[in-house]
């Protein structure tokens, strides 16, 4: 069995089309609880990287909402759009999802790289040793998916005020819910995307915060804009994948 274009499967998308055909079809029902990873890698034979990528793909689609601590639940779909077939609801509701993300993400490297432009001039000492925490933070809690997400988001507003451009932190905290939610969707997309990892993308953000203490602006503005396009690259790439069983 193939995808669309005949190429073999990955083993994360085995999985994540199998789990996704049982929502389709019904066999896992809104709020049904997944087993475990660990479980779930048992079931299917793999490791536990690769049940972790389907999971966060089928979570970036929409259809799982993944708990800290609570477990993996199939989430449900808008009550108007019941009567619709669930396979074409979900492909509806991805499309939609990777419009906006798509939109979000043209913000973001408008502001972010002019961010970390100006930070890498007006950074502080204080400003430094904040991101740096915040970095270690990630790097100690790369299995607490919810402390990741929060520590992601938390690292781009501080790029924000090391800017000491009290305009860029009032732009970036009235974006700070899309932004939030942005961030969510490019971790799974990220977790998604082949021999991406929790290793790799905190590889990313380490590298724009030494442009940032080195004080290079032209390099921390490119390592964010390389940052966002990968993600945009990823998203351009799995959209085709995303259709119903």
């Amino acid at each position: 069995m193939g995808t669309m274009d005949d190429r073999p499967m990955k083993s994360s998308e085995w999985v994540m089309n199998d789990i996704k055909k049982k929502i389709t079809q019904g066999q896992l029902s809104p709020g049904d609880r997944l087993a475990s990873v660990v479980d779930l890698a048992l079931q299917y034979s793999v490791g536990r990287s690769t049940v972790r990528e389907a999971l966060s793909a089928l979570k970036a689609m929409g259809m799982l909402d993944i708990k800290q601590g609570g477990g993996t639940f199939v989430k449900a779909p808008p009550a108007e759009s019941q009567p619709m077939h669930p396979g074409q609801l979900y492909q509806d509701l991805w499309e939609g999802r990777a419009a906006s993300l798509r939109h979000v993400l043209e913000v973001r490297r408008v502001l972010e790289t002019g961010c970390a432009l100006l930070a890498a001039g007006n950074r502080t000492e204080s400003d430094l040793s904040a991101l740096s925490e915040t970095l270690q933070s990630m790097e100690h809690n790369l299995e607490n998916e919810s402390l990741n997400e929060q520590a992601d988001v938390r690292f781009h507003q501080q790029i924000a005020a090391a800017t000491h451009n009290p305009l860029l932190g009032e732009l970036m905290e009235s974006l700070s819910q899309k932004l939030h939610d942005s961030i969510k969707d490019m971790r799974a997309l990220w977790f998604y995307a082949e021999r991406s990892s929790s290793e790799r993308l905190l590889r990313e953000h380490y590298a724009i915060y030494e442009a940032i203490k080195d004080g290079n602006a032209k390099e921390a503005s490119a390592r964010m804009g390389l940052h966002i396009t990968k993600v945009e690259q990823v998203l351009d790439g799995k959209v085709a994948m995303h259709k119903p069983l």
